[in-house]
């Protein structure tokens, strides 16, 4: 349910590296989370070119069930954003890990410790 391939937040987020632009990461959010969310109708993202920094509200998901925020995993420039998810904001919901991914940031610090992999982040869920 949740790919090996990515790493995990505790807030519910995933990462890919590397993200299409060269020395960035990916960033969406979890099966868990949508799930969670309902049906997603309005997505509100970080815009390029934009500093975020790690740990802060970046963004957010709104959904028929409510309005969740979206977290800076790591700090740096954003430097890509889905901007299919204008359109249509249901794709978080259909491909979370594919069609359905936020934006991309080139890190300035990784903030590795706060990562985790598929089997911690399933723990993190059952616990």
């Amino acid at each position: 349910m949740y790919p090996d391939d990515l790493k995990y937040t505790s807030e519910h987020e995933w990462l890919r590296e590397p993200g299409q632009s060269e020395g960035s990461v990916r960033v969406g959010i979890t099966e868990y989370a949508q799930d969670a969310l309902g049906d997603i109708v309005f997505v509100q993202l970080p815009e390029v070119g934009e500093t975020v920094t790690a740990g802060a509200v970046v963004g957010e998901l709104e959904s028929t069930k409510s309005v969740s925020e979206v977290y800076a995993p790591l700090g740096g420039e954003v430097v890509a954003r889905n901007e299919a998810l204008d359109a249509t904001p249901e794709l978080v919901n259909t491909d979370p890990y594919g069609e359905g991914w936020l934006f991309e940031i080139r890190a300035d610090d990784t903030g590795a410790a706060d990562l985790m992999d598929a089997a911690a982040y399933q723990e993190t869920l059952e616990g």
